[in-house]
């Protein structure tokens, strides 16, 4: 009973008293009664409270104290600050609880790069090697590589399993459930130097398998990683049902030198990118699907790819070329200057689709972020702004995620604020096929450093990263005092009607 009579602590510190009185409730005289009902009958009928009548509605999908040894980081489990979208209005500072990480749950000194999969996996691979839970993060998992790579290997090598040094990788769950994640382990080891390692979950066979890559293109800083949606008739670059392109960050947005391209996965081939200014053929491309499936909720990559995977087939790069153009790589990989079927570009370089067929792309100037909607496949769209000018210098990070099924869009910003130190916040976006407007802010952790991106700098956060589970549930990288090194938070605290979806899934 205490365990779920625990929800109760969502509740305003003014009303901390409650949850004895709820549970004596229920143990004396409502034994009977639905444990939700402890909640809605014995305390929301007698007491007013400042927070909405949906955050009536919410439940733990995991029971916190669950957590208590979950992890590396102390405490566990935390308390994030909800309230108001857009104003300062506080609703409860105890009882919205999320499991807290670290750097030993598949991060590293400066970032994770987190990603979900249709299967319920928090996928980190923010240090050295794919790390993963199953289990909303109870438990965790690492694959290394074997002293031997696999056969099939174009470069096979032999290394040192866990001894390959410093690193940091890649990961993203493809729409036929596998796996494509890449590994760069820059610094001497006993295994090399300079070292990138393509890791690959098959989801029909259920295992990892590596090989080792050198290309002779330059690679240097972190990657970012998409699927090229299939099937794909590579010609020299090979056939598959999808394709994986990965790209460098610093090469290439500073030199536009290109990538690297697998059609299995494991074995991966320089790949160029046209320039900037080039004139190339247009091609439109359909970007209004009918219907999509859930897989379509966990395809988008990381935004600094820059791109999103196609339905119809291939990806697309919007704002890719100096003049606004978008290009277009499709099945053959072959490149082209990309339009909408209405002959559009679309309006950011930052956009994605989820299993609702919704497009959804961010914008950002100064301190104020754009959230953009569009419903035809991009010739039209709805907008909603977030302005964070009265409180922040500028932004330093940002992502976003949606979740089709559960109707939810996530925006993740990391800003400066007046004060000085960066704060973390999430707003959610619940139904937002009915209404654009955020519900909620969450100040993600203590908001109470401030760090830097970039070699060089003592304190670094590099990046934002986020993702959704299929119940609906957010995991935030985020940044904070308590810890030298970045943190990820998983929510525990859900609308009851996304519990009860993800229970029929």
């Amino acid at each position: 009973m205490r365990a779920k009579c625990e929800i109760a602590l969502f509740l305003p510190n003014s009303m901390s008293g409650i949850r004895a009185t709820c549970v004596a409730l229920v143990t004396i005289m409502l034994s009977s009664v639905s444990l939700s009902g402890c909640i809605h009958d014995a305390i929301i009928e007698d007491l007013s409270a400042p927070y909405p009548e949906w955050y009536e509605e919410m439940e733990f999908i995991d029971d916190p104290m669950s957590h208590a040894d979950s992890c590396f980081s102390t405490p566990c489990v935390r308390n994030f600050t909800i309230g108001e979208p857009f104003s300062d209005e506080i609703w409860d500072e105890t009882g919205n609880k999320w499991a807290v990480f670290g750097n030993v749950e598949g991060g590293n000194c400066c970032e994770h790069y987190l990603a979900a999969t249709k299967e319920g996996w928090i996928m980190n691979f923010g240090g050295e090697y794919p790390t993963w839970s199953e289990d909303r993060g109870h438990t965790w998992q690492e694959y290394q590589p074997s002293i031997f790579s696999q056969l099939g290997c174009m470069e096979p090598k032999p290394t040192v399993p866990g001894q390959e040094g410093l690193g940091e990788g890649s990961i993203v769950q493809a729409t036929n459930g596998d796996i494509i994640s890449m590994g760069w382990f820059p610094y001497p080891s006993a295994s090399g130097a300079d070292q990138f390692y393509a890791f690959f979950y098959d989801a029909e066979d259920e295992e990892w398998s590596w090989c080792f890559n050198r290309t002779p293109e330059p690679f240097y800083d972190r990657s970012w990683q998409v699927e090229v949606i299939g099937p794909i008739n590579g010609g020299l670059y090979g056939n598959g049902p999808w394709a994986s392109l990965v790209i460098s960050n610093f090469w290439h947005q500073v030199q536009n030198v290109g990538g690297q391209i697998s059609t299995d996965g494991l074995n991966y081939e320089y790949f160029g990118f046209p320039d900037r200014d080039a004139g190339l053929d247009i091609m439109e491309v359909d970007l209004n699907p009918s219907e999509l499936g859930p897989e379509w909720d966990f395809t988008k990559p990381h935004k600094e790819m820059r791109a999103f995977p196609v339905p119809s087939g291939g990806l697309y790069f919007p704002d890719y070329f100096i003049d606004g153009r978008d290009a277009f790589l499709d099945t053959s990989l072959n490149w082209w200057t990309g339009v909408t079927l209405g002959g559009n570009s679309l309006p950011s370089q930052y956009c994605a689709f989820d299993s609702s067929t919704a497009l959804h792309c961010v914008t950002t100037s100064n301190s104020n972020l754009t959230h953009m909607l569009s419903w035809d496949g991009g010739e039209t769209w709805e907008n909603q702004s977030y302005d964070l000018s009265i409180e922040a210098t500028g932004l330093e990070e940002w992502e976003f995620h949606s979740n089709g099924l559960h109707d939810l869009f996530v925006l993740n910003v990391r800003y400066q604020s007046f004060s000085g130190p960066d704060v973390d916040i999430a707003w959610h976006v619940r139904d937002f096929s009915e209404s654009m407007a955020p519900d909620s802010r969450t100040y993600i952790g203590q908001g109470d450093l401030d760090s830097t991106s970039g070699a060089g700098n003592d304190i670094r956060f590099d990046f934002a990263s986020m993702g959704i589970l299929p119940d609906g549930g957010s995991f935030i990288a985020y940044q904070d005092s308590t810890d030298p090194d970045p943190l990820f938070s998983v929510e525990l605290l859900l609308p009851v009607g996304y519990i009860a979806k993800s229970q029929t899934l």
